[in-house]
């Protein structure tokens, strides 16, 4: 029992280990925390810094491996919000490569770190963009690519950071939705805008006369282009696969901006990566693609298997100091010495236990064990735990070497792999190409000898036509001379023709002449008899008048003898009052004349007074208006500078914007011109004449900047004119300002030379207005009413003549052409219904939007306020009542026998297009959940159906006719067919030249088509037709 109970008092109290086991864990924790803190810190400071060379390829590993470990990019960023990017452009420079580098490499959640900052990114670009020299241009556009590129990947999460896809996840990333691709393919084209932006500034920025690559000022400038050869080569990629997949399923012309576009692309992506393969810097580092030396042919399908995607490779890295981990001095630990002390650690816990086990009687301290010994062992544990992890991360950083290595031999044999199955290809291609020439060959042979065996026949028949060719232009020869004669003649009777009919158009002249001064005379004598008639009577009525004023006078002298005896006695009593008025007035002259020596002196104060008031008011009058000019002459001259500044390509400006502003400052020109007359008269209105020249110079800043956005959209001869004029105006704008500043030339001041620049700016900016502006806006809502009656009226009567076609083919046709026609009039009369449907139905949804958007205004004012998206409505009405009546034309003539299935067939195509254009149109203003919106776009889907349906029974129809229509070559001869398979040769190549220029002339018809549409319906303001509508109008349109 003392034995136990010893013991018992040896054995410590394990809860205070336990709670210290607990305490060493969470310090572990925080202890890696900051160990990896503070080795980010360090890499990201060292990868960013005022140093003009390139970033370091093991700081930058470093920080991608780091928001790989967090997951996320919060030490990254609070490590970089204290460095000071504003101040310095290298240094912020070197912040765009590393983030770069980090949301293509960096974890995914990288992004979804960065968007809170995506607004200091926009003011730090701004803020560098004023900066003409140096890194300042470059970090503003690299920023706004980086802005680009987070916006890129939060509308298409599908895509990662690196852009490395499958074709079936792209495919996935689009939904199978042709609207989804569109809109994709233009966002990839804006992303691939500001990555050749970048690539040209860089190249722009350096001496290539020079080996600037490899000076670290170059190789600075040039590092991050690496990231940027990477995104384009996908990008381009991805875009080609987008348009072929496209032109499957759209019209070319819908297209013809996309192609348009992706060839400039081209071109500058081409030419860059061939610049940039040639540079040292990069022969080391990357392998560059080079493009094909044509585009592809989106217009051909079969072109899409010639395509080889650009693959970008990297070189295996050979080991340098650069491409090694980064460790620290406190990190690195003798390995060799912690081995021996874990063997007998391990010997230890095989005899007495771990010193860590749950078991609560620990004999370590009997063992010999003391506390020291224990807390030495840990902390040798800690260090050989922390060199585990060492080698852990070092095997880490290996592995991913050693798989982006693999990534770029795979990326390379994949690419030599395609290139040899192009080759193969091409190879079969030329052998069946020989194949087909060697038959043809035996073909020429066997035609050849056939013709040696005729072509003694064809020289007897040659001689005959000899003979008959004499005799034949001796006959010619006599016909040509009586031709001759008979023209003479035919001359001169013409001559004597021409000059009677001169004679009698003369006459007849000078007899309308007589006639018109005839008219004129009588006419005359008319006027002067009726005024001679009024005059007359006028006299009458003042000849009353006088005779009643003589009674009146006459009464009144009567009463005035009367009033004479009083006006007798009140004279003598004014005549007593005058004399005391006499001696009244004598005593107040005397106080008079005191009064007006007192006024005297009081007026020389006031006037020497007001002297002085008015020089002070005078001279701050003069003050007040040479601030005012100068402040207009600087914004004049502030709008002049702008004028020819590159940022002005990016206002948006157009003529009737134009004529605006020249309107408002011709009514601001008038202002100031009776504000300075009424100065003239009234020093003190200077208020007025303040204001005057202040909104003159704004509206004058304004007109200058509108006229040169205005040029940018011009043709060049306008828009040189327009220039010059503005330049001109603003000229003569600062000299009418200096001549404001004397008040001796103010009453000289004249306004004409601005008068006539603006007279002259109005000229262009009236020719420059599009051409379906000229509908008065009072008449658009009367014009829409009537265009959709007079559509509806259109498919009304269509329907009437394809019935009246029907009745009188039943008729008069049997057998094959009866079912024909039958099956063809059918659908057209079923398309016919289906368009009406959908003409009802945009009609709710146009009276819906009116009724919603008009508020207190009148339908004829929200139609004249929304005159674009009005004009559209009008367009795509007259469009499906024209395309009505060509295709009942179409089908007329097609069952008559005496036209084409193809025009039937093309008609249908325009009436679809038509219909979808009004479906936009309709669209573009309406609500969303709008039920008349639902019923809209079913019809639309009816009207596809049933153009689905005319097209389908008129190439049945078509294959069936032509079936009946065999060709029988019997009874011919072999010189027969060898005659008529000569002539069939002939029209095949004559139709094959027609066929490719009537190709473009439909080309060159749809572009003319395009930009006149443009024109008509205001596309170039983008104020109506946004690009969402765009893409809702080619998917009705599809």
């Amino acid at each position: 029992m003392d034995r136990m109970a010893s013991s018992m008092k040896q054995v410590p109290n394990p809860l205070p280990k336990v709670l210290s086991r607990r305490g060493v864990g969470a310090g572990l924790e925080a202890a890696e925390r900051e160990s990896f803190e503070r080795t980010q810190t360090v890499s990201i400071n060292k990868a960013i810094n005022m140093q003009e060379v390139a970033v370091k390829e093991k700081h930058a590993r470093t920080c991608i491996l780091g928001t790989h470990h967090e997951k996320g990019a919060q030490t990254f960023w609070s490590v970089v919000n204290r460095l000071p990017l504003s101040s310095n452009a290298v240094l912020c420079w070197k912040f765009c490569h590393v983030f770069h580098k980090l949301l293509r490499d960096g974890h995914p959640n990288v992004l979804k770190d960065s968007l809170r900052y995506k607004s200091e990114l926009s003011d730090m670009s701004r803020m560098w963009g004023h900066l003409r020299e140096g890194y300042g241009q470059l970090c503003s556009i690299y920023l706004k690519l980086l802005r680009t590129k987070m916006e890129y990947h939060t509308k298409n999460p599908r895509f990662p950071g690196n852009l490395q896809m499958t074709d079936r996840q792209l495919d996935e990333a689009g939904e199978s939705d042709v609207n989804n691709f569109f809109q994709l393919t233009v966002e990839m084209f804006d992303y691939l805008e500001y990555e050749l932006t970048l690539f040209q500034t860089v190249f722009n920025s350096l001496d290539m006369s020079r080996s600037v690559s490899v000076t670290t000022a170059g190789q600075c400038r040039l590092a991050p282009l690496i990231q940027v050869i990477l995104d384009c080569s996908h990008l381009y990629d991805y875009t080609v696969k987008l348009l072929f997949k496209l032109h499957s399923c759209l019209p070319a012309d819908t297209l013809q901006g996309h192609r348009d576009r992706f060839m400039e692309q081209f071109t500058k992506l081409k030419d860059l990566f061939y610049r940039s393969s040639n540079l040292q810097y990069f022969k080391r580092l990357i392998q560059i693609p080079q493009l094909p030396e044509s585009p592809p042919d989106f217009l051909r399908a079969s072109a899409l298997s010639e395509h080889i995607s650009p693959v970008v490779v990297i070189p295996a890295e050979a080991s340098s100091p650069d491409s090694e981990p980064v460790l620290e001095k406190d990190d690195l630990m003798d390995l060799d010495a912690s081995q021996p002390s874990l063997f007998d650690n391990s010997k230890f816990d095989d005899v007495f236990g771990s010193a860590f086990s749950n078991d609560p009687f620990v004999f370590g301290s009997q063992n010999g064990v003391n506390k020291d010994d224990k807390d030495h062992l840990t902390d040798q544990l800690y260090r050989e735990v922390s060199g585990l992890k060492a080698q852990l991360e070092n095997l880490k950083t290996e592995s991913q070497r050693s798989l982006l290595q693999l990534k770029g031999r795979v990326s390379e044999l994949e690419a030599e792999l395609a290139e040899q199955q192009h080759l193969r290809q091409q190879a079969a291609d030329d052998c069946e190409f020989l194949r087909a020439e060697l038959d043809e060959l035996k073909k020429q042979r066997e035609d050849t000898e056939k013709a040696q065996r005729s072509l003694t026949e064809i020289e007897r028949k040659a001689q005959a036509n000899e003979q008959r060719y004499s005799k034949l232009k001796e006959k010619y020869s006599e016909l040509v001379q009586n031709h001759a004669d008979l023209l003479r003649k035919n001359a001169e009777v013409t001559k004597q023709v021409s000059t009677a009919r001169q004679a009698q158009v003369d006459l007849e002249r000078e007899k309308k002449e007589l006639e018109g001064s005839f008219q004129h005379v009588s006419e005359q004598a008319q006027l002067k008899t009726q005024e001679q008639t009024e005059v007359l009577e006028s006299l009458k009525q003042e000849l009353t008048r006088n005779q009643q004023e003589l009674q009146l006078l006459q009464g009144t002298l009567a009463a005035s003898a009367q009033s004479e005896a009083k006006w007798a006695a009140q004279l003598a009593e004014l005549e007593k009052e005058r004399d005391g008025l006499v001696r009244a007035a004598a005593r107040r002259d005397v106080e008079v004349a005191t009064l007006q020596e007192q006024l005297g002196r009081t007026q020389q104060e006031l006037t020497g007074t007001q002297e002085s008031a008015e020089r002070q008011a005078k001279d701050q009058r003069r003050v007040l208006l040479r601030e005012c000019r100068q402040a207009a002459e600087r914004a004049v001259q502030e709008a002049l500078g702008q004028l020819e500044e590159p940022t002005l390509a990016s206002c948006a400006g157009s003529a009737d914007h134009l004529l605006s502003s020249i309107r408002s400052v011709s009514s601001c020109l008038e202002q100031l011109e009776e504000s300075r007359s009424r100065y003239l008269a009234c020093p003190k209105e200077l208020s007025k004449l303040l204001h005057s020249v202040t909104l003159l110079a704004h509206l004058t800043g304004d007109t200058i900047l509108q006229g040169g956005a205005t040029c940018l959209r011009a043709p060049p001869e306008p828009a040189d004119s327009l220039n010059e004029i503005c330049k001109q105006y603003g000229r003569d704008t600062l000299a009418l300002l200096a001549s404001l500043e004397e008040e001796e030339r103010l009453p000289q001041t004249d306004c004409a030379a601005l008068w006539t620049c603006l007279s002259k700016m109005a000229a262009i900016g009236q020719e420059l207005l599009p051409r379906g502006l000229d509908i008065k806006q009072e008449e658009l809502g009367d014009l829409v009413d009537k265009e959709m009656a007079a559509t509806s009226a259109a498919i009304d009567m269509a329907t009437a003549r394809i019935e009246e076609m029907l009745s009188k083919s039943r008729a008069g046709d049997t057998g094959v052409k009866l079912e024909v026609n039958e099956r063809i009039l059918g659908s057209c009369t079923g398309l016919m219904q289906a368009i009406q449907v959908l003409i009802v139905a945009s009609k709710d949804l146009q009276r819906e939007i009116v009724e919603s958007g008009r508020g207190t205004a009148s339908p004829k004012e929200f139609y004249a306020k929304n005159s674009r998206w009005t004009e559209g409505l009008i367009s795509a009405s007259k469009a499906v009542g024209w395309g009505a009546t060509m295709m009942v034309d179409a089908a007329d003539l097609a069952v008559q026998g005496k036209g084409k299935f193809e025009e039937l067939m093309v008609c249908s195509h325009e009436i679809a297009a038509s219909t979808a254009q009004l479906v936009a149109a309709s669209k573009v203003k309406a609500d969303k959940d709008s039920p008349n919106l639902a019923q809209l776009q079913q019809a639309s889907r009816g009207v596809n159906q049933a153009t689905a349906g005319v097209v389908a029974s008129t190439i049945s129809g078509k294959s069936q006719i032509e079936e009946t229509d065999s060709m029988d070559f019997s009874s011919l001869t072999l010189t027969q067919i060898k005659r008529q398979e000569m002539d069939s040769q002939v029209r095949v190549l004559e139709l094959e030249t027609k066929l490719q220029k009537e190709r473009q002339k439909l080309g060159e018809l749809r572009k003319k088509h395009y930009e006149l549409a443009g024109v008509a319906e205001g596309w170039e303001e983008g104020a109506e037709a946004s690009p969402s509508t765009l893409q809702e109008a080619v998917a009705e349109k599809e």
